[in-house]
C-alpha cells in the first residue's frame, strides 16, 4: 500500500528550524514559499530555482508551495485586479517550469489565521495557540471599535468582555492587538486603520460577492494551471466563521462543494485542514472528507479542543474534538487511489521542551511538530498494517 507523502513547512533560510532538523524529524518533502517577495509581485524564476537548490542539496524535495498569496486587489476585484492576476499567472508558470506544481492559497479577507493568544499554558507545561471569543470581542468592540460590533456577540460574551477589558493593563491591550493583527510569519502585519478600511470594503462585497470574486480568480488562472499541470489547493478559513465583520466563504461542506462544483476544472482542489474545519462545531470532518476527497491535493493535520462558547485551543494531534483516526482512515483509503501520494504536514504544534526557550514562528516549533508527525505517521502505519491483515 502507498504511504502519504510526509512534508514539513519551512520558512526559508532564516527559519530557526533547519533543513537538517526537518530530516531528523523524518519528513521527506518541504512546503515553503518566497516570503521575501511582496504580495502581488511576480516570483522570479531565479529565486524559485535558488530555493529549490537549497532544499535539494539538503536531500529533500520542494513538494508544495504554501502560499502564493492572493493580493487583496484580486479578492476585492478592484480596478487593478487584472494586473495582479497576470502577475499571479506568471508566478504559477515559473513554479511549474521548476517542477513545483502543487500550490496552496487562501481567500480569507485581510487576515490569515486569527488567534487571540500565542502561549496558552497546557497542563503539561507546553504552550498552545488559542482563539478566545471573549478576547476577540474585546479587540473588536474596545480596541478596533468597529461600528455595531457588539451586535455580533451574545450578551453573555459582551458582559464578560467588558469586565475583562476594564481589568487589562495597557501592555495587555497592546499585546492582544498585536496578536490579532499578526500577519503570516515573514510578512508584514496590518494596522488598525488598514483593517477598518478593509472591513468597509468587504461590507459592500458581502458573502456572495466574495464567492464570485473567488470564481473570477479561478477562471482567470484556469488556463495556465491546466497547461502546466498545476494543482491549486484552497485552504479553509481559520477560524471557519465570520469574524470582525468580514465574510468567510471556505468554512464548511457547503462552501467546499460550491467551489469545486462551480469551477469543475481538475486543477481546482482543496487543502483539507482538520484544524481549521475542526474549529467549526457543526463540521463533521470525516463526512466532509468523503464528499470532497477527489479534489483533496494537500492535507494539514491538526487538532483543536473547543469549549462551550466555541473558543478553542490547538490540542495534541491525536487529542481533541477532531476524530483523527477516522480522518486518517479516509485519507489512507483515498491515497491508494492516487498515482502520486497525497502530501500532508503536521500543522502547528505545541511549544515544548527546549523550544520553550527559543524564539520561532508561532505554531511552527520544531519539537511540537516532530511529535505530531511521529504520532500521525504511527497512526497511518497502524491503519495500513491492519488493512493488510484483513
Amino acid at each position: 500500500m502507498q504511504f502519504l507523502e510526509q512534508t514539513w513547512r519551512w520558512y526559508g533560510p532564516n527559519d530557526s528550524v533547519s533543513l537538517q532538523d526537518v530530516k531528523q524529524a523524518g519528513a521527506t518533502s518541504i512546503v515553503t514559499a518566497l516570503h521575501h517577495i511582496p504580495h502581488g509581485e511576480v516570483w522570479p524564476l531565479e529565486d524559485i530555482q535558488e530555493r529549490k537548490r537549497i532544499i535539494e542539496e539538503a536531500g529533500l524535495v520542494w513538494s508544495v508551495v504554501e502560499s502564493v498569496p492572493v493580493h487583496e486587489a484580486i479578492k476585492t476585484r478592484a480596478a487593478d485586479a487584472d494586473a495582479y492576476l497576470e502577475r499571479y499567472k506568471q508566478s504559477l508558470a515559473n513554479l511549474a517550469a521548476c517542477g513545483i506544481k502543487t500550490v496552496c492559497y487562501n481567500f480569507m479577507p485581510v487576515l490569515d489565521w486569527t488567534r487571540t493568544q500565542l502561549d496558552l499554558v497546557m497542563k503539561d507545561g507546553s504552550k498552545a495557540l488559542y482563539f478566545d471569543w471573549i478576547d476577540l470581542a474585546i479587540f473588536d468592540i474596545y480596541i478596533l471599535e468597529r461600528e455595531n460590533a457588539h451586535q455580533d456577540y451574545d450578551m453573555s460574551i459582551r458582559e464578560v468582555a467588558k469586565e475583562k477589558f476594564e481589568r487589562l493593563s495597557s501592555a495587555e491591550r497592546q499585546e492582544l492587538e498585536k496578536v490579532v493583527l499578526m500577519g503570516i510569519p515573514g510578512e508584514s502585519d496590518i494596522t488598525l486603520d488598514s483593517l477598518k478600511a478593509s472591513i468597509a470594503v468587504y461590507a459592500e462585497i458581502g458573502f456572495e460577492g466574495l464567492r464570485q470574486n473567488l470564481l473570477y480568480f479561478l477562471d482567470a488562472i484556469s488556463a495556465v494551471c491546466e497547461e502546466n499541470g498545476i494543482k491549486m489547493t484552497i485552504h479553509p478559513d481559520d477560524p471557519p466563521y465570520p469574524i470582525l465583520g468580514l465574510p468567510r466563504i471556505v468554512s464548511n461542506a457547503e462552501d467546499l462543494n460550491f467551489i469545486i462544483h462551480e469551477q469543475p476544472g481538475e486543477f481546482n482542489g482543496i487543502c483539507f485542514c482538520t484544524g481549521s474545519l475542526g474549529a467549526g462545531p457543526k463540521n463533521d470532518l470525516p463526512a466532509i472528507f468523503e464528499q470532497v476527497k477527489h479534489r483533496v491535493n494537500f492535507v494539514h493535520l491538526r487538532n483543536v479542543k473547543r469549549d462551550e462558547i466555541g473558543s478553542f485551543y490547538e490540542a495534541d494531534h491525536l487529542d481533541g474534538d477532531v476524530d483523527m483516526y477516522k480522518v486518517m482512515l479516509g485519507l489512507v483509503a483515498e491515497n491508494q487511489n492516487r498515482k502520486q501520494a497525497i502530501p500532508f504536514r503536521p500543522d502547528h504544534g505545541h511549544q515544548m521542551l527546549d523550544d520553550l526557550n527559543k524564539v520561532t514562528n508561532p505554531g511552527y516549533f520544531a519539537i511540537g511538530r516532530l511529535r505530531g508527525l511521529a504520532e500521525l505517521r504511527g497512526l497511518e502505519l497502524g491503519i495500513i498494517r491492519a488493512k493488510k491483515a484483513e
